[in-house]
């Protein structure tokens, strides 16, 4: 795997046929490349920026994009479209525009998704089979959010909400990012972390997500139904899952449960068995807390994807 490289990307905006504009980050072209091209989502309240130490590594491989969600970063806000359908057929906009997938005859593309963003990932491949050569879950996409978080998305909500004093000022809200992991904070980290909000005329910062963005997407995300899902992903998955707990947290024991009941599930339609990845001693964010292991485990998928021409399971 390359080192990362110091390259910045360019950044474009695609409009929509009903007029709302998607910004995406363009890594560059590599000058060759067999690999299928990587398309990146984040979670909730993030950015295409939340995937830098990411991109940085795989942009030299192949083509690497790296969206903003409708409502998220620059991309626009309109009043509806944040369910996972809605959200899923941005990305195949995003990836039309570019000359990939099968609505325009162009290449399939490999899918990562993060947290949130995995579900859009998984719901995407659902959608168009044929333009998408493989899929990645990057600590999410296969458990119910509800029975796993225990909560209604109004508990969720107030859960993740921002306290007072970390949004007081742009200084508290990048202290309050570093001091998550220090040894993993750099320009990357705090530009990601500027995408995320807005800087206010008295100093104060708020998400630039609002918080009825935030709210329509937590309800799409207790309703995502992973077996669902999954079972309609007849391309070769990866599952990489951040352990911050010990073996025996009853917490880690129910998302193995989940995980299991998923493959379980696509076994018995002839599916593929998932490539899982545990990353013990990680929180969550894994592009950040463990950007290399990420990128290797990327690199692999989109290299089997070329091999295998996206293998697909035989029609269920």
């Amino acid at each position: 795997m390359a080192e990362p490289s110091s390259a910045e990307p360019e950044s474009f905006v695609l409009r929509l046929q009903t007029g709302e504009r998607l910004h995406y980050l363009d890594w560059g072209r590599p000058e060759r490349t067999d690999l299928p091209p990587l398309v990146l989502v984040h979670g909730i309240a993030q950015t295409g920026w939340s995937w830098t130490p990411v991109a940085r590594r795989l942009r030299g491989l192949t083509r690497v994009l790296a969206l903003d969600l409708r409502g998220h970063g620059l991309s626009e806000a309109p009043r509806s479209g944040y369910g996972l359908g809605s959200l899923a057929l941005d990305v195949i906009t995003v990836m039309s525009g570019n000359g990939w997938g099968s609505d325009v005859g162009g290449p399939p593309v490999v899918i990562a998704g993060h947290g949130f963003g995995a579900q859009v990932a998984a719901t995407a491949a659902g959608l168009r089979p044929g333009s998408v050569a493989g899929v990645a879950l990057i600590d999410g996409g296969w458990e119910e959010v509800g029975e796993a978080t225990r909560s209604t998305p109004a508990e969720f909500l107030a859960a993740i909400a921002e306290p007072p004093e970390v949004m007081r000022t742009m200084e508290a809200f990048l202290a309050d990012r570093r001091d998550f992991d220090p040894g993993t904070w750099d320009a990357d980290q705090e530009r990601a972390a500027r995408a995320q909000v807005d800087e206010k005329h008295a100093g104060h910062v708020g998400l630039v997500a609002r918080h009825a963005v935030v709210r329509a997407v937590v309800e799409a995300m207790f309703d995502y139904r992973p077996v669902e899902a999954l079972r309609s992903v007849a391309c070769p998955l990866l599952v990489l899952a951040a352990e911050a707990a010990t073996a025996d947290d009853e917490d880690a024991r129910e998302r193995w449960l989940a995980l299991q009941d998923v493959e379980r599930a696509r076994a018995a339609l002839g599916r593929s068995a998932a490539r899982v990845v545990r990353l013990p001693g990680a929180g969550h964010n894994l592009m950040r807390y463990r950007p290399a292991e990420v990128s290797a485990e990327l690199a692999a998928l989109l290299r089997l994807a070329a091999t295998s021409g996206g293998t697909r399971d035989a029609p269920a």
